[in-house]
């Protein structure tokens, strides 16, 4: 199966840029792309949401979305206080198998963390991923604190038995600081994963076309792009 997973080290990280960028260039090569968000966290129910900034920017992928909690809180506690049947890890991978038989590429974005649950049987999006034997991209910020949680996240895939294909930085500053520049060399070490991409900051209010080209030279080409870590520490020596 063509299934990528995209979980990040919290919320807030720029799962949802990364997300779409991926897409984007997917779409562009002329591939047949899905994005699919198990569960859509404090939006209302007719709301716009981390899909209708997906289709934005990416273009006309397919997208779905399983459950939607008005809360903003983890999916269980959320659906909990709702009333309302939570997303389940079988119902996901069920979802990510059925888009797959057709399209090219299924995107898998989560809510928060790796480890934040669905349910309360403690199902996660890593029991998602284990499920179809996907890899995951793990979403981290740039700056100071990010070491700490990238390792976590990615000692967390390692003990699932599940790869992590890589690291992409969700907000690379304009002005980054010495934690940030430092971190380019230091967080390949300590998640024992490649830094496969960096998305300048405040790029979520680009048009399509402004976007797919940002997400060439901010995704490496395991994803389609054309990043290279070296070029970024370059630019920003530590």
């Amino acid at each position: 199966m063509s299934v990528l997973v995209i979980t990040g080290t919290g919320t807030g990280v720029g799962k949802t840029v990364v997300t779409a960028g991926i897409a984007a260039l997917a779409y562009g090569r002329g591939q047949r792309v899905a994005v699919l968000k198990p569960a859509q966290t404090g939006v209302a129910a007719h709301a716009p949401g981390d899909l209708d900034d997906v289709r934005r920017l990416a273009g006309e992928v397919t997208t779905r979305e399983l459950r939607r909690f008005p809360d903003p809180l983890a999916p269980d506690t959320a659906a909990r206080r709702a009333g309302l049947s939570p997303v389940r890890p079988a119902a996901v991978a069920g979802a990510a198998v059925a888009l797959d038989h057709e399209h090219d590429l299924v995107l898998v974005e989560g809510a928060g963390g790796l480890l934040v649950r669905f349910d309360a049987d403690g199902g996660t999006l890593a029991d998602v991923a284990w499920a179809l034997n996907a890899e995951v991209v793990v979403v981290v910020e740039a700056g100071l604190g990010t070491l700490n949680a990238a390792a976590l996240t990615a000692e967390a895939l390692r003990r699932r038995g599940v790869t992590c294909a890589g690291l992409v930085i969700g907000s690379w500053p304009r002005d980054p600081d010495l934690a940030a520049r430092c971190n380019l060399e230091d967080l390949p070490v300590v998640a024992q994963a490649p830094l496969i991409g960096a998305f300048p900051q405040d790029v979520g209010g680009l048009d399509a076309a402004g976007f797919a080209g940002v997400a060439r030279r901010s995704l490496a080409p395991v994803l389609g792009g054309e990043f290279d870590v070296k070029d970024l520490a370059a630019a920003h020596p530590a």
